[in-house]
């Protein structure tokens, strides 16, 4: 077994390259790290390009015998502990992680869906992960985002997807705007959250709707605002004004599940 012990290895440098957005972008690849992200990357089917494991993983990490012999179809790259402390983007690393090819560049929107999630500059990572996992546990299988919002193939919303980064295709478009002009030709109203009126997201019918979610700071652009067939508030009893945005994103999504299910 060959194991990587040089920092001046390409494969080495090419993972350290992966943290950075453009680079990802130019190689059409990410990093997912962990046991339970490599398992679910297995299970979906999705391009591995190659797998690193810390050469003394199955002593300190503990790798499962049916994960190590998943993972032993496919390629398999040994480093040295050094090595790995140097590339793992993780607190508490597992010894493992995968590089992925990106999924299909195919930016169809799907319209045979009830609804569409789009995005609208939503640049914490950790809320884009959140919005993702959500979306896929609703079932849906794709989501909108506008060239502003966080990067999907960031660590950090790869890590805090749970493997919803596999299933969902992330249609990024350069003008929202003009996005949902073409969603509404496909007989879809856009629906925006707001606190300037008087209807409740209970008072909205989940069919055929764009659903977006705006900024952490500024909320939905006035521009896309301007838009909307239809504004809906979240109820609220307490004295908090607005909700973190994958928060207000889970309830306005649950109560479209709520309404498919009373059906």
């Amino acid at each position: 077994m060959q194991v990587i012990s040089s920092k001046d290895n390409e494969l080495v440098k090419h993972i350290k390259k992966l943290k950075d957005k453009k680079y990802r972008d130019e190689s059409n690849e990410y990093i997912v790290e962990g046991v339970k992200l490599i398992e679910e990357a297995v299970k979906e089917n999705v391009k591995i390009k190659r797998i690193i494991v810390c050469e003394d993983t199955t002593r300190t990490y503990e790798i499962p015998t049916n994960v190590m012999l998943e993972i032993a179809k496919y390629e398999c790259i040994y480093v040295t502990d050094k090595i790995f402390a140097s590339i793992t983007q993780v607190a508490n690393p597992q010894g493992i992680m995968a590089i992925i090819e990106k999924n299909s560049t195919n930016e169809d929107i799907d319209y045979s869906q009830d609804i569409i999630v789009a995005l609208d500059d939503v640049q914490d990572p950790g809320n884009l992960g959140t919005i993702l996992r959500t979306v896929d546990s609703i079932g849906l299988n794709q989501i909108i985002v506008s060239k502003e919002t966080a990067d999907a193939f960031n660590p950090k919303v790869v890590r805090s997807t749970m493997g919803a980064i596999f299933r969902i295709k992330i249609i990024e478009v350069e003008d929202l705007k003009q996005t949902i002009k073409e969603m509404k030709k496909h007989h879809f109203k856009l629906m925006v959250t707001s606190l300037q009126t008087d209807n409740s997201i209970y008072d909205i019918d989940f069919h055929k709707k764009v659903i977006v979610i705006g900024n952490e700071s500024i909320g939905v652009s006035k521009e896309i605002q301007d838009m909307a067939d239809e504004k809906a508030k979240i109820p609220m009893l307490g004295k908090t004004e607005s909700l973190n945005a994958s928060v207000a994103a889970g309830i306005v999504m649950y109560e479209y599940v709520r309404q498919k299910l009373s059906k």
